[in-house]
């Protein structure tokens, strides 16, 4: 209990409900206090599944639609009064209960889309839910079904070999029914599960500490290991060793990258992650750790994740009863979104803003996920003004009036509305924006600044008509992020509201087939449609860095994994007194 990790967040958590989240923070946190069946080997690249609280990787049919698993024995919930007094161990039911979950219209879960369509028996459920306003928990689901107590059976509708990644996901981890059904409403905060951790202290917004699960089953590190000095040197230390290692997690909330990094630089953190983009020319001018910081013992790694960041245009023909001027897929509409991602200055963004933490990006799709073509290059994508005045001037988007700015064809204002959140950093963006929208002449504003939980809400309720986000890969698969343009993700992950039935034709059919080239081919055109209507303005890959202090071992970021606090450790003899 001596060994304390303490870091700092830049944006907060929201809800410490594994089905109900959907910010990395919360994710994090949610994967500490909750098991899910599968989890991804820590050192192992490529990705590789490894159990978790299943006691063995699944059992996969030969028609891929059938998966057995076995939950480990002796895994028990932390103690909680939803218990009233009684041990309370994990068993198949509760993954039965949390998927089903994902399914309750009440909830909305942003994770829908991972077990939508999916399971048999599941969407008659659900479609019954939204009928009668009540989600029959008990009621039976074909695709979905505890064997035994320890034997889970998923049955889908379609052969899905990627099927297992959803297993890994902190969104199918296990909750127990009582404890949902004793806190009601409230449950999202009173987090119980059987993970590493739990919640010890929780100030929303600011604090949330978690301490050793005193009752955590006896788990050691295992891992096939990686290939490089560096995986191989965290492999030797944690070898043998029972996790968690370190018995106190204490995560600040501090939005500001000023704060962060100099509380950093204090001590009072052990690592930041990502270094933020303000700092980064000074702490690693030319990609290598500066010599002040490396006389003080600091270390780097990379910041590995499969991170693509753009912005949203709402395609909605109207928002709130008003005309979207970025709206439609008419071919002057179509026109309008092109110019407007020819003529932001994305130079400007990488070098100014991003301080080169970031690469170019041309598709959706980043790199780590199958699917991603290094070699592909979207001529829609690249930085022209000229070009974009010219596709403006074609589409009849001309100033009338003489004032700098373009109306539509037929003579109304024309206008859009960057939403953003309230950071220096966004506030340099929409200068950004106003800029790059000022040299073709169209106008843009900027009155929406809402913090990002709320922003998300209302962009999933169709009401925000653009803003600039970025999307964490889930798992190594392309089909992540071309989930997010499927008419199914509406209200959910889509905020661009994209509906284009032969788009939603492609990806149903990807769906259906493994990793391959014929379903290669079928993620190309899905990019290229993508790129053609311009539901968003693909922007960057992120490739940033954790910069750590001296006393903190083991820290190595997997790209589909959420914080490794459980992995870490702290070399008391390096760290300054408390």
């Amino acid at each position: 209990m001596r060994k304390v990790v303490r870091t700092a967040s830049p944006s907060a958590e929201s809800k410490l409900d594994p089905q109900a989240e959907s910010d990395e923070m919360s994710g994090s946190i949610n994967d500490q206090i909750f098991d899910s069946l599968l989890e991804y080997d820590y050192l192992a690249r490529p990705a590789k599944l490894r159990p978790r609280a299943a006691a063995a990787l699944p059992e996969v049919s030969a028609d891929g639609t059938t998966f057995t698993i076995r939950i480990k024995r002796g895994v028990y919930f932390t103690p909680d009064a939803a218990f009233r007094g009684a041990r309370r161990e994990l068993v198949a039911q509760d993954y039965v209960y949390s998927i089903k979950r994902l399914l309750d219209p009440k909830l909305t879960s942003q994770w829908l889309f991972l077990v939508e369509g999916k399971i048999r028996g599941a969407d008659a459920l659900m479609a019954e839910a939204k009928k009668t306003q009540r989600f029959d928990y008990d009621r039976p689901v074909e695709g979905l079904v505890a064997l035994d107590r320890y034997t889970l059976r998923i049955r889908l509708n379609n052969t899905d070999f990627g099927f297992p990644y959803v297993l890994a996901l902190p969104a199918t981890a296990a909750i127990a029914r009582e404890v949902r059904e004793y806190y009601g409403d409230d449950f999202h905060a009173h987090p119980v599960g059987t993970g590493p951790y739990f919640l010890k202290e929780w100030v929303r917004g600011s604090r949330v500490v978690l301490e050793a699960n005193p009752d955590f089953r006896e788990e050691t590190f295992e891992s096939v290991g990686g290939e490089d000095a560096y995986s191989r040197q965290i492999a030797a230390n944690l070898r043998g060793k029972r996790i968690p290692i370190v018995g106190r997690i204490e995560i600040y909330v501090i939005e500001e990258a000023q704060p962060r990094w100099l509380s950093f630089l204090n001590g009072e953190h052990d690592y930041i992650r990502p270094l933020p983009e303000e700092f980064a020319q000074i702490a690693m001018p030319g990609g290598a750790l500066a010599p002040n910081l490396r006389k003080k013992g600091l270390r780097t790694t990379p910041d590995e994740i499969a991170y693509t960041t753009y912005t949203t245009f709402n395609l909605l023909p109207e928002i709130d009863g008003r005309r979207n001027d970025v709206g439609g897929y008419s071919p002057e509409r179509v026109a309008l979104r092109r110019a407007i991602a020819m003529a932001f200055r994305i130079d400007e963004q990488i070098a100014i803003l991003d301080k080169h933490q970031s690469t170019r990006a041309y598709s959706p799709l980043p790199p780590a996920v199958a699917g991603y073509d290094p070699k592909f290059v979207s001529p829609t994508l690249e930085y022209n003004p000229a070009k974009a005045k010219a596709l403006l001037d074609m589409f009849g988007f001309v100033d009338r009036d003489g004032d700098g700015y373009r109306e539509n064809p037929d003579g109304s204002p024309l206008s859009f509305e960057h939403a953003s959140i309230p950071t220096v950093r966004e506030r340099q963006r929409n200068e950004l924006w106003k800029r790059s929208m000022d040299d073709i002449g169209v106008r843009v504003t900027f009155g929406k600044v809402e913090k990002l939980p709320e922003l998300r809400k209302q962009a999933q309720l169709g009401k925000v008509q653009s803003f600039s986000y970025g999307w964490i890969a889930d798992y190594p698969d392309g089909e992540n992020f071309l989930q997010l343009f499927w008419k199914a993700s509406i209200g959910q992950t889509n905020y661009a509201m994209f509906d284009l039935p032969e788009y939603n034709a492609l990806y149903e059919k990807a769906k259906l087939l493994p990793d391959g080239p014929e379903r290669n081919a079928l993620y190309e055109r899905m990019v290229k449609l993508i790129l053609v209507y311009v539901p968003w303005m693909v922007e960057t890959y992120k490739a940033q860095n954790i910069v750590m202090q001296p006393w903190l071992l083991n820290f190595k970021k997997h790209p589909f994994s959420h914080e490794p606090w459980r992995y870490l450790d702290i070399d008391l003899s390096r760290h300054p007194p408390s």
